[in-house]
Order: structure tokens, then C-alpha cells, then sequence
């Protein structure tokens, strides 16, 4: 199976303002913050894949990797979830709609999704790593007749943690697509499933000949759902995981993203699973 294509972007140090139109609070320490690029010319060309990331730049603060969670046909606007957990994640979330941040990219590779096409898609999240997989599920969506059965497995800690929730009944409905859901911490108003993740499995009928698995989320989650999927008779090159590293520089440079032989702002974030099943979840790597 060929690699999904990279689109590069055509100057990979430019950075172009953008304004935010749009700001939704998620939940105390994360926003989805809609952005558009200032200059037509360059809102006109940019395009991304679902999967890949933008550096945002907080202008005299700094620079973070963020995951562009829009649907890679509306480029015109830019959604990018973002968990307040840092000096510039911090900053941009003191900003409103009207203020303006740098942006600079679109880094990385993105899902197969055109790979994906004519097959059942299983997309297994955890946490805030739903996000990197928004743009895939809405793709997706948009394109239903184009894909087979669709699984969206998703597992968070606590209710409080899970974001989307409007999407996540929305995908419900769609024909042909089971959603999902589990908390290892419940509350008295959960009527989901009790448990990790990987417990989901489970639950729904897996064609491994047919299906394309998507995971994001922690890499101890990745790493013990992915052997569970391949157990299942999944081929480990029809399973691709996102991977999270501390980026800097977003074309391979800075060296803060490497693992092992790879560095996940160019070969990543995107990974099909056979080439770093023997990296995932060991430190130092």
C-alpha cells in the first residue's frame, strides 16, 4: 500500500497571519479556535490533509504544533482544538475572536483516507486524541457513500472530559456507523459503557479483510488496542496511529520529534502501525 502524498507547504519558515472567527469553549482548558487566514492569496492556495498539524504562533510569546481538525475541502476556515496545558497554549487562549495569531504549515502526514475508500473504517480515540481524527470522521461523513461501515470507538476518563459531544451524537445518525462510548471514572449521569477503550472491541464485528483501523490517542492505549485489532486478524499495514511529540521546527530540523529512525513532523504524525509497533510506548525513544 502506497504511503498517503505529503502536501508540503510551499515555504515551510513562511508565516501568515490569520484572524480567529470563531471560538468555542470545549471545556474549562480547551477551545476550538476557528482561524482565516488575513491574506486572500494564501487563503485561496492553502490546503491540508485530515491528520496533519499547523504551528501556531502566539506573536511575541512563541510557537506550538496544533492538529487542523476542519474538513480538508474548507480550507477557507481553520479549526484547531487546543488544551491550555502551556506558556503559548495559555496565551492563545486569553485571545477572542478578532485577535490574530501566526500560522505557519500544514506539516506532516495525514490519514489514508483516499486508501480507505470502499472499506470499513474503525477509528479508536482516547482523550483529547479524538481531535486529530475530527477531520478524518467528517471527511468521512461528507463522502458516506464513498466508505463501508463505520466505527467510531471512544474512551475518556471521566464525563467531564469528553468533548464533541454535539458531533458525537450527530455521527449516531448516519447510516451504517456505530458510535461508541466509554469512561473508566463515571458519573451517576453516564449510560454509556464503564471501562477502557479497548474494551469496545468487544462490541462491534470487525471484517479484517475490509477494514482500515484509525487510532489516536494515548500511546499505552495505541499500543495494547492495536495488538488487540492485529490478534483479531487486522493486517498491522491496515492500522495507522497519530502519534503526539514535542515539535518545533515542523520540517525535521530541531530533532525534538524524533523517534527512533523518524521524525513525526515529516514522517508523522500519521504512522502505519507495523513500522513503529516496536516504538510505541517505550521511553526514551
Amino acid at each position: 500500500m502506497k504511503p498517503e502524498p505529503v502536501l508540503p507547504s510551499p515555504n515551510p519558515y513562511g508565516l501568515h497571519a490569520a484572524t480567529i472567527v470563531e471560538k468555542v469553549r470545549e471545556s474549562d482548558d480547551i477551545d476550538t479556535l476557528r482561524l482565516q487566514l488575513v491574506d486572500p492569496a494564501v487563503r485561496k492556495s492553502f490546503r491540508f490533509q485530515a491528520g496533519q498539524f499547523n504551528m501556531l504562533y502566539a506573536f511575541g510569546v512563541g510557537e506550538v504544533a496544533i492538529s487542523i481538525v476542519s474538513d480538508p475541502d474548507e480550507p477557507q476556515k481553520l479549526d484547531h482544538t487546543i488544551r491550555a496545558v502551556g506558556r503559548v497554549t495559555k496565551a492563545i487562549q486569553r485571545l477572542g475572536v478578532g485577535d490574530r495569531l501566526g500560522v505557519r504549515g500544514p506539516f506532516g502526514r495525514g490519514w489514508p483516507l483516499e486508501e480507505a475508500r470502499g472499506q470499513d473504517v474503525v477509528l479508536v480515540t482516547g482523550g483529547l486524541g479524538c481531535a486529530p481524527v475530527v477531520g478524518a470522521i467528517e471527511y468521512i461523513f461528507r463522502r458516506r457513500q464513498s466508505y463501508g461501515a463505520v466505527k467510531i470507538l471512544h474512551g475518556v476518563k471521566s464525563p467531564q472530559d469528553l468533548l464533541f459531544r454535539e458531533r458525537f451524537e450527530a455521527w449516531r445518525r448516519h447510516p451504517d456507523t456505530e458510535v461508541l462510548l466509554t469512561s473508566d471514572r463515571p458519573d451517576k449521569a453516564w449510560h454509556d459503557h464503564v471501562g477502557v477503550v479497548t474494551e469496545l472491541f468487544e462490541q462491534v464485528a470487525i471484517d479484517p479483510a475490509r477494514t482500515v483501523a484509525l487510532m489516536c490517542g494515548p500511546e499505552i492505549m495505541m499500543r495494547i488496542g492495536a495488538a488487540v485489532l492485529v490478534q483479531r486478524g487486522l493486517p498491522a499495514t491496515a492500522l495507522h496511529v497519530s502519534i503526539e511529540r514535542h515539535m518545533e521546527c515542523g520540517i525535521g530540523l530541531c530533532g525534538h520529534c524524533q523517534m527512533g529512525p523518524y521524525f513525526l513532523c515529516k514522517d508523522g504524525p500519521v504512522m502505519r502501525y507495523d513500522r513503529v509497533a516496536a516504538l510505541l510506548g517505550r521511553a526514551g525513544v
